[in-house]
C-alpha cells in the first residue's frame, strides 16, 4: 500500500480571498513577517499495489479531471510513502 498526495493550489494569477483574509488576520494574532498566504487543497490517496508509471498516470488523470479545476488551479502529484520497496517491507 502506498500513499500518493495530490496538492491543488489556485494559479498565481487567481485572486485568493481566503488566503488574503488569513494574511490580514495574522498580525492581529501576533504573527508578524508573513507577506502572503495562499489557500489550497491536499488529497491523500491510498493506492493498492505498486505505484508505477501507469498508476501515476491514472492519478494524474484523476486529478486533472476530478480533483482540480485546471482553468484556475494547478496541481502536483507525488508519492509520499510506500510499504514495499524492491520487494522488501519497510
Amino acid at each position: 500500500m502506498a500513499r500518493v498526495v495530490v496538492d491543488v493550489m489556485l494559479k498565481p494569477e487567481i485572486l485568493d480571498p481566503q488566503g488574503q483574509a488569513v494574511q490580514r488576520a495574522l498580525p492581529r494574532l501576533g504573527f508578524e513577517g508573513i507577506s502572503d498566504v495562499r489557500q489550497g487543497k491536499r488529497f491523500e490517496l491510498e493506492v493498492d499495489g505498486p505505484v508505477d508509471d501507469a498508476a501515476l498516470a491514472r492519478i494524474h488523470d484523476l486529478a486533472e479531471s476530478f480533483l482540480a479545476n485546471i482553468v484556475i488551479e494547478d496541481f502536483t502529484v507525488k508519492v509520499e510513502s510506500s510499504d514495499v520497496v524492491a520487494g522488501a517491507a519497510k
